[in-house]
């Protein structure tokens, strides 16, 4: 009997070609949505984008997109509203999807004054559940998995669906093999299932969506990167709040910058900080 997923509510596969790999500085130019419903059904959405910015060569030779095929494509900001609309209510999956395409995806919404929230999403990443388990690439994923070829590797639209099929195939195989946990302990997923997909494939420890900000051992937000590397965000910005002010102006994803203001208006509202004004 085929394999199924357990769905309580949509699910959206998505696969994004951008103009290279910065979250902040890149842009999307193509975007592929292969969803499916609970009662097994599915649906697709494929769009050219025009990123507003020339498509570098080295990037056109990857994914085969021209400055001149999205010449009169949509930007994302006339796109937002109807993709936003055709994610309602998705849980999210992809293959590098938790730290490439949805920080890239929410950085794009949030330009256009669109709040994409994911708190209440559950997020898969089928290259996570791979490279826990068989650390190959996207198309080594497919063949291994599906016993195919990928045919348009590097094309959203045969990505996102490759993507899909691996899942399936990664549910039916895994069904019965235990892993370790975050507590170490032995656990059996009941991988059919989107949370315990997403538990599985989804990054815990880190609280922005590309991982500057994470949780040391207590929960509490750690930086990830630079001089106060492992050190608690809140104490730092207590002590040297020009260094918030900073990360502000700086070059960071608008969700990262998102994150440290939630941390910095929470210790002002617990008066846990000391500024001078």
């Amino acid at each position: 009997m085929p394999i199924s997923l357990k769905l309580t509510r949509p699910i959206a596969f998505f696969d994004l070609e951008t103009t290279g790999v910065h979250v902040v500085t890149d842009r999307i130019v193509e975007i592929s949505i292969y969803r499916v419903m609970p009662d097994g059904s599915s649906d697709s959405m494929t769009r050219l984008i025009n990123p507003t910015i020339p498509i570098p060569p080295e990037v056109t030779a990857i994914h085969g997109i021209k400055d001149a095929d999205v010449a009169d494509a949509p930007t994302f900001a006339q796109l937002a509203p109807a993709l936003d609309a055709f994610l309602k209510n998705c849980d999210l999956a992809g293959y590098n999807s938790n730290k490439f395409d949805i920080p890239m995806l929410i950085e794009e919404f949030l330009r256009c004054n669109i709040q994409f929230d994911i708190k209440k999403r559950r997020l898969v990443d089928v290259q996570n559940i791979f490279h826990k388990m068989e650390p190959r690439t996207l198309k080594a994923a497919y063949k291994f998995y599906c016993g195919k070829d990928l045919i348009g590797a590097h094309e959203a639209e045969a990505d996102t669906k490759a993507t899909y099929e691996i899942l399936l195939s990664q549910v039916e195989r895994y069904s019965q093999t235990e892993y370790e946990d975050r507590d170490g302990k032995k656990s059996m997923p009941i991988v059919n299932d989107i949370q315990a997909l997403h538990d599985f494939s989804y990054n815990h420890n880190n609280a922005d969506l590309v991982g500057h900000i994470g949780f040391n051992k207590q929960g509490k937000e750690i930086f990830n990167f630079g001089k106060y590397k492992n050190r608690v965000v809140e104490e730092v910005f207590n002590k040297e709040p020009q260094y918030y002010d900073w990360m502000m102006r700086a070059d960071f994803p608008l969700s990262t910058k998102n994150v440290i203001q939630a941390i910095m208006l929470r210790g002002r509202n617990t008066g846990s900080f000391i500024f001078k004004e």
